[in-house]
């Protein structure tokens, strides 16, 4: 009884895993590329796979019948005929292999280089800058330039334009030792639909290309464990249409408001000291760009939607809000809450 219950449990586990993997709604599908990068993947995945299931169910199966044909039976007390020495089966056994591998190799080898490829002239290059736990990107093309010279930033939605390559240089930001502000570690920039995933690396410069054939939101996470809220390092790639796209940079060069009253002190003693808002505060980077903070999809790493509720509960409590955050409670007043809110929902 007890064999039946335990081969009951483990065929509904089983069953469990299998329909946990069945979704009508899957926006991170990896098997659903959106642009050429993606497809390349794709195209060579879709073989590789099928050789590996192949060469499994050759193994497999005859692992299977071996054990079969050749399994204890009652009178038999001699082990079966032995095939060692045979020296065709083991020549065969050593090319078909290396054949199939070799077969899998070329057209691996020669994705790999073709995905890093530095992209066409046109293309738009964009600093990718993984944080603890949030992404940071920067468009250091001449005409996305703000300020004084300064590049175009946004944090946690990269805005890209559709049929058009992007070129991203992957960067981990954050110091040796935290230093309260995050620490520089291994993180993984995975735009799923639109590209594979690539490491962000402390001291080294990694590079990808991806590129959406259509407008739309295609989300995308970290996929390298890097601590307490790697869970919900979160971004989303807004592709627009070359006009759309050519809009929203017009818009995101324009400078904020200035603050005033409550919201005019809070931001002067409390928030610049991380965030920029240009035209406002200095530049700095240990914390995301503000300054059209209201034009975003999210919040706190793509967790949360951009509502005013949201943000209200963010700022009662960061850390209560998302695991680890390197934001504290400042224990904000009702009132000083509803003024830095009324301000930030300006910022578009």
């Amino acid at each position: 009884m007890t064999g039946k219950r335990t081969r009951l449990a483990v065929g509904l586990a089983a069953a469990a895993v299998a329909l946990a993997a069945c979704a009508t709604n899957a926006p991170q599908d990896t098997l659903d590329p959106a642009g050429p990068y993606a497809e390349k993947i794709d195209a060579l995945f879709k073989p590789v796979f099928w050789v590996a299931t192949a060469v499994f169910l050759l193994v497999e199966g005859g692992i299977l019948y071996i054990l079969w044909r050749y399994r204890h039976r009652k009178g038999r007390e001699r082990i079966p005929p032995q095939i060692h020495g045979n020296t065709r089966l083991e020549i065969a056994w050593t090319i078909l292999p290396a054949v199939v591998l070799a077969g899998v190799a070329v057209p691996t080898v020669a994705t790999i280089f073709d995905l890093a490829a530095e992209p066409p002239g046109n293309a738009l290059n964009v600093t990718v800058r993984g944080h603890q736990w949030w992404w940071e990107f920067r468009y250091t093309d001449p005409e996305m330039q703000v300020g004084d010279n300064l590049p175009l930033v946004t944090a946690n939605e990269l805005v890209i334009p559709a049929d058009r390559p992007v070129y991203l240089t992957l960067e981990s930001a954050g110091s040796e030792f935290g230093n309260g502000l995050g620490r520089a570690v291994i993180h993984s920039f995975s735009p799923f639909r639109l590209a594979g995933k690539t490491d962000v690396i402390p001291g080294k410069t990694n590079h990808m290309t991806i590129q959406a054939d259509e407008p739309g939101e295609y989300p995308g996470q970290c996929a390298e464990l890097c601590g307490f809220s790697h869970g919900f390092m979160r971004f989303e790639v807004d592709a627009l249409s070359p006009a759309d796209f050519d809009a929203w940079v017009a818009g995101q060069k324009e400078e904020a408001a200035a603050p005033s009253g409550i919201a005019g002190d809070l931001i002067a003693s409390t928030c610049a000291a991380c965030h920029t808002i240009r035209g406002v505060s200095t530049a700095a980077s240990t914390a995301p760009d503000l300054t059209h903070v209201a034009s975003r999809d999210c919040l706190a790493g793509c967790i949360f939607p951009n509502t005013r509720e949201e943000l209200a509960a963010w700022l009662r409590d960061p850390p209560a809000r998302k695991l680890g955050s390197f934001m504290p409670d400042y224990n904000l007043s009702e009132e000083e809450i509803e003024a830095l809110v009324d301000y930030l929902e300006t910022l578009e």
